[in-house]
């Protein structure tokens, strides 16, 4: 028995892809390569949340079936998942920033919050994209 099955074979590829993709995405977009806190930090393009549950969505509903209860709830589990990136910690994520600025401007000692990052719906399905084209990848590759 092996802990590497293709289920987690997609789960882990994805997350280390998508993270990888982000951390280019920024360097370009910065013309630095010095943001390597981009490789572990939520948020920004593409989603690695949306990456991970999409390559296990793709990757159940090929070797279970599109019928199986398993990827019913895989599939329920990944609209969760990704609602919630862009609802739910985008949301906070930009109060997280105003209560940032409101500190700065009352000039106060508190210590500033971190403001976890959320996802636009593009940056999501970009993630969602790549993660469906590895789990495709994965399937073919262990089938």
């Amino acid at each position: 028995m092996t802990i590497l099955t293709p289920y987690i074979i997609a789960i882990i590829t994805a997350w280390f892809i998508a993270q990888g993709v982000k951390y280019l995405v920024v360097a370009f977009k910065n013309r630095s390569f010095d943001h390597i806190r981009q490789l572990y930090l939520s948020g920004n393009m593409p989603s690695a949340h949306s990456a991970t549950v999409a390559s296990l969505v793709v990757v159940i509903g090929l070797r279970d079936g599109l019928d199986s209860s398993i990827f019913s709830l895989a599939a329920l589990f990944a609209g969760i998942v990704m609602y919630d990136a862009m609802m739910v910690r985008r949301s906070s994520g930009e109060q997280g920033v105003a209560i940032q600025q409101l500190i700065k401007e009352q000039k106060s000692k508190v210590k500033l919050p971190r403001a976890a990052k959320g996802h636009t719906p593009l940056e999501v399905l970009s993630g969602a994209v790549l993660g469906c084209c590895i789990g495709l990848v994965v399937f073919l590759a262990t089938k």
